[in-house]
């Protein structure tokens, strides 16, 4: 399958301040903006938000 620039290879970086991240791919023309999830902080312990790093 081939690699375009509508599905970019995002980081997701905690809001929590430890440092944790997720690397995932977004659709460009769907999500122009940042992208925020919801998900798991291994040094947490918690479910916390993580926004997309540019």
């Amino acid at each position: 399958m081939a690699r375009t620039t509508a599905r970019p290879v995002v980081k997701l970086r905690s809001t929590a301040g430890t440092g944790a991240t997720y690397v995932t791919r977004k659709n460009r023309l769907n999500d122009p903006d940042r992208l925020v999830l919801r998900k798991y902080d291994p040094v947490a312990g918690k479910h916390v938000l993580f926004r997309e790093e540019r």
